[in-house]
């Protein structure tokens, strides 16, 4: 018996010495992010809609239909018009699906979905928390809840869409091509070798391929690697998406050349451009117009304006060092010159958002390492009108705080998502029977997409930030400059 007790102590002891080792400041950012996802979760409550796995019905009977031996592109989901209008590579990755349940397929995709957008974010967010001397797990941890909460991910979760782990495929490239970028040994002239990279990124390109044969849209990202002359990724995301495509062919020939021979230029099947969830310009011009298509020409002519100007956008803000934003803008110009962007499309303002977000955090950093000045001898002030002085005490929290208020504004416009109270559809309703704020709230993601094309600035000298090697190579040929955000 007191062998039994004192075996008994020595365990609560190890317990009692296990809880002083947790740091207070872990429980609270504990209960912090677990009171971020539940306000997130009544968030979605609050403005999202009744989810059922609607798209992901379709997938799961389309492939159930497939499996019995019919004509995958044949199918027409029970009550509605809509059938599958993925290629056949899709069909095949989704084939398993028929062996399970629409509630379990869609529970799974929506598992994987989060654990990928988790990823991805850690892999944006580690250079700026990195930075910021702040713990990876709860940033993220906060930044998952939250971007889960806006629109494109409450949709593609509850739809049972796979635009996150398109994301996701795009977003490795990125990593992909961080890797490359630092791969070898890094060298300290005092401490010897520091660190050797087993990833060299060779495979950067694989994730735009996969993502483009899965859906064409990714495509827009091959010509970007084209433009911006990165040869070899380009070459392997070409070689990837004809690979897939030819081996799809080999297996299932029958669909692939249904789909490519006429299911591909079916675009009734989708749904008509003036839908309200569709956030592109061809659905913006057909709501201006109050037509259920878009002008054809008129929409030529301002996707051709739009894809110059995002694709130029893009290369310039790859050339001043930030990868990050060239990848957003790209995705964003995907979004507004596609014909049909659903709002479960649109997931490449959550980056846009980091982008912000980081915009104002390193104007404000800089502008605080502005050097003081004295001027007759008083170095915080002085006469007024005597220049040269140090900015006052308050410049810091002032700088940057545009890109705050956008970052933050942005947030709140894709959380709110204000356009379905005035969701409208042709010929029943007339999509001004709000009058023009309700045309206003009914395009509002649209416009916001176009401005973001536009207008997010890219951040000149993040490439250190996020290639840490690289600006420890080139150090010592030239001098760092301070990391200010442009417009």
């Amino acid at each position: 018996m007191p062998a039994t007790v004192g075996r008994r102590a020595g365990r609560f002891a190890q317990v009692q010495r296990l809880i002083r080792r947790i740091d207070r400041r872990t429980v609270v950012r504990l209960g912090v992010v677990a009171a971020v996802a539940y306000a997130a979760w009544l968030a979605v409550g609050l403005f999202g809609r009744p989810y059922n796995f609607f798209d992901m019905r379709i997938y799961h009977g389309a492939v159930v239909w497939w499996a019995s031996g019919r004509e995958l592109y044949e199918f027409i989901s029970p009550g509605t018009t809509l059938g599958f209008t993925y290629p056949p590579f899709a069909g095949l990755l989704m084939l398993p699906m028929a062996y399970l349940s629409v509630g379990v397929a869609g529970l799974l995709n929506a598992v994987a979905s989060i654990a990928a957008l988790a990823v991805v974010l850690a892999a944006l967010l580690r250079p700026i928390i990195d930075r910021l001397a702040w713990p990876l797990w709860f940033t993220v941890g906060i930044a998952t809840a939250l971007a889960l909460a806006l629109e494109p991910a409450r949709e593609t979760l509850g739809y049972g869409q796979v635009n996150l782990l398109l994301f996701a495929l795009v977003m490795g490239d990125l990593v992909g091509l961080r890797w490359r970028s630092r791969r070898g040994t890094r060298y300290d002239p005092t401490a010897g070798p520091l660190h050797r990279f087993v990833f060299s990124g060779a495979w950067a390109g694989v994730g735009i391929g996969l993502a483009t044969a899965i859906k064409l849209t990714p495509a827009l990202f091959i010509v970007y690697l084209v433009i911006t002359r990165q040869w070899r990724v380009a070459a392997t995301a070409i070689g990837t998406t004809i690979g897939v495509t030819f081996a799809s062919f080999a297996v299932v020939g029958a669909e692939s050349r249904a789909y490519f021979g006429g299911v591909l230029w079916q675009t009734e099947r989708v749904g008509a451009a003036d839908m309200t969830p569709n956030q592109s310009l061809a659905g913006l011009l057909a709501r201006l117009y109050d037509s259920i298509d878009s002008p054809g020409l008129l929409w030529l002519a301002f996707s051709v304006l739009l894809l110059a100007v995002g694709l130029s956008r893009a290369a310039t803000a790859r050339a001043d060092g930030d990868e990050l934003t060239a990848f957003t803008l790209v995705g964003l110009t995907a979004n507004v010159i596609s014909p049909i962007s659903w709002t479960h499309h649109l997931v490449w303002v959550i980056p846009a958002i980091i982008i912000l977000a980081d915009g104002a955090l390193r104007r404000r950093d800089a502008s605080r390492g502005l050097p003081p000045r004295v001027t007759n001898g008083l170095p915080d002030g002085g006469p007024p009108g005597v220049a040269g002085l140090r900015p006052p005490i308050w410049y810091p929290t002032l700088t940057g705080l545009r890109h705050g208020v956008a970052a933050l504004g942005l947030y709140l416009l894709f959380l709110v998502s204000p356009i379905w109270p005035y969701e409208h559809q042709l010929p029943e309703v007339s999509h001004y029977h709000h009058g023009l704020f309700g045309v206003l709230m009914e395009n509002s993601l649209a416009l916001a997409l176009i401005v973001l094309v536009a207008a997010l600035p890219w951040r000149p000298g993040a490439e250190p930030a996020f290639y840490p090697d690289r600006a420890g190579h080139q150090a010592g040929r030239r001098t760092h400059r301070p990391v200010v955000t442009r417009s």
